[in-house]
């Protein structure tokens, strides 16, 4: 992600919390659409080169303002930056904890 010049990454961790969808969320911001696909790619080209894997689910490249990559333990949440505000998934989860990546 920090390759492809992501924003505002975090990773929430969710384990504690009941009857979370996930172990963790990682958030980040693109700021077109074509820097959104650029990061997605780049996610999913790493997981495949270290895990083998490809995402369980994978959502949102048609209309290219939030792309979800699904790994069932990890899902990846890559927005524009006016739909992550307007989303406010570090909110909804407010309960876990948030741990920001430097950039």
């Amino acid at each position: 992600m920090q390759d492809k010049k992501a924003s505002d990454i975090c990773v929430i961790d969710l384990k504690s919390l009941n009857n979370a969808v996930s172990d963790y969320f990682v958030i980040s911001s693109a700021n077109s659409d074509t820097q959104l696909d650029a990061i997605a790619r780049a996610v999913e080209e790493e997981v495949f080169k270290i895990t083998n894997q490809n995402p369980w689910q994978s959502e949102g490249r048609t209309n290219k303002e939030w792309i979800l990559l699904d790994y069932v333990d990890v899902v990846v949440h890559i927005f524009l930056k006016d739909k992550r505000e307007f989303y406010a998934l570090e909110e909804l989860w407010g309960d876990a904890p948030i741990r920001y990546i430097e950039e």
